[in-house]
């Protein structure tokens, strides 16, 4: 039973019952355009004894070793190696043999084949045919070439062509003997390669540095060299010094801690001492611990007063807070909060107020370039004066010791030697900077200059205005 399948213009898979009820599958390969399509033959039926054909899904499972001594099943002997070996062999030489004599353009002539002995029956016998014989043994044999005869057919072969004839000879001069001059003219120096000697030369560093030709360009060093040198030195030195740094703090850390414990042993040797002899520890210990935990218990009820205060303010008013809360007091002097303590000096300059001069009056009626801002000394009193730069007695007499007074006394601004010529009356200063009057007069020459650094000629300010008035007039003219 055969089943139809759709007319298509491209081969397509049958599917054929056969009486088992079992289907196979068969590829057509022959097609006759008629109404309807007929499968003539099959892979199965032009194939020959030899080809297996797998069309069954059986046929795709991997079967089952039932016997493992079954003999299809076995490796094959060295008899059979060898035969097939030597079958594979004789293949190869055979064809391989054929393309080399195909491809060489003389060669010898084939051998023949062997004779070939045909027993031959003809179909119709009787005494008056085939001369009564029933039967004949014909020998056939291969016609022999002629190995000189040209080819029958024209083979469409490009042939490389042959070599041309020899060139016509060239008649030279009797040979002369070179001299010693043209043999150098002729000498070639050999190659001299930085990576290579193959025939090991021993070349001088003078041969090898001029064919380099390093000598014909000029050396240039590039500036980044010593940068990075710089750089390193710098490096290096802040290494060295972090280094030390470290060190040192780490030493006066040790010490630290090494004054702490013989502290602490010393302590624990009182108590011991005192426990031996009987002595009552003093309360006053006691007390101060107890000050101290309650000053703790202060601190920590302020903070959260001070949590509370921040929950309940304004949202401005919270960020502000919390922007003042901790900083340094570095940082409160540097941003000009007041500070809170008291002070008996005016924290304002009394001089400023009902003037006629200051900033209010554009420093000294719109004179940009004279330096004449503060008139008069800030704070020129003696009090302050002998404040400043001097040591207070009770702070410093641990440093100094009994020397403080003389120290005091010293004259610090006057130099050891002074300059020839000059004459340095011996007068009390009020400060340790004290201004005097210009000898040279040197600011006046600032002063003009200053005024006459806008225009390049100081003579034009003193042009009569005649002369502008007619340059003015040939200009519209």
């Amino acid at each position: 039973m055969e089943v139809p399948s759709q007319r298509s213009m491209w081969p397509s898979i049958h599917w054929i019952w056969d009486e088992r009820k079992k289907c196979r599958m068969h590829w057509p390969f022959r097609w006759i355009l008629k109404e309807k399509l007929n499968m003539m033959q099959s892979l199965d039926k032009d194939s020959q004894k030899t080809r297996v054909i797998y069309s069954k899904y059986t046929d795709l499972v991997p079967k089952e070793v039932m016997n493992a001594d079954d003999p299809d099943l076995q490796r094959p002997d060295e008899e059979a190696i060898k035969e097939i070996t030597e079958k594979t062999r004789v293949a190869l030489e055979k064809s391989v043999s054929q393309k080399v004599a195909a491809a060489m353009p003389v060669r010898a002539a084939d051998k023949l084949a062997p004779a070939q002995y045909i027993r031959y029956t003809p179909s119709q016998q009787g005494v008056a045919f085939n001369s009564g014989a029933k039967q004949r043994v014909i020998r056939m044999v291969e016609m022999q070439k002629d190995p000189m005869e040209p080819p029958r057919f024209k083979i469409n072969k490009k042939i490389p062509r042959g070599p041309p004839s020899p060139p016509a000879p060239v008649m030279h001069s009797p040979s002369r003997k070179m001299t010693v001059k043209e043999q150098q003219e002729w000498k070639i120096p050999p190659c001299i390669s930085n990576w290579k000697n193959a025939k090991g030369y021993t070349i001088p560093l003078d041969k090898r540095l001029a064919a380099d030709g390093r000598g014909l360009q000029t050396v240039h060093i590039n500036e980044n060299f010593a940068k990075l040198a710089e750089a390193l030195y710098i490096a290096d030195r802040k290494a060295r010094e972090a280094v030390e740094m470290r060190a040192q703090v780490e030493r006066k850390m040790a010490q630290k801690e090494k004054e702490k414990h013989e502290e602490k042993l010393r302590e624990m040797a009182q108590k011991a001492r005192e426990r031996r002899a009987g002595i009552k520890t003093h309360v006053e210990k006691e007390d101060g611990e107890a000050r101290e935990r309650d000053e703790i218990r202060h601190d920590r009820r302020k903070e959260r007063q001070h949590d509370r205060n921040l929950s309940r303010a304004a949202p401005d008013k919270r960020s502000k807070l919390q922007r003042n809360e901790n900083r340094d007091i570095s940082e409160v002097i540097a941003l000009g909060v007041p500070n809170p303590r008291t002070s008996n000096e005016v924290q304002y300059d009394q001089r400023l107020f009902n003037q006629s001069k200051g900033m209010d009056s554009g420093f000294a009626g719109g004179e940009d370039e004279i330096y004449n801002v503060y008139d008069q000394a800030w704070r020129g009193g003696k009090d302050m004066a002998q404040s400043i730069y001097r040591p207070s007695k009770n702070l410093d007499k641990d440093m100094y010791g009994d020397d403080l007074e003389a120290r005091i006394k010293t004259n610090r601004f006057v130099p050891d030697k002074e300059f020839s010529g000059s004459d340095r009356r011996q007068r009390g200063r009020e400060g340790p900077v004290q201004f005097e009057e210009d000898p040279f007069g040197l600011d006046k020459f600032l002063e003009e200059a200053k005024q006459h650094g806008g225009s390049k000629r100081p003579s034009d300010s003193s042009r009569p205005k005649e002369h502008e008035h007619e340059g003015k007039k040939r200009r519209k003219e």
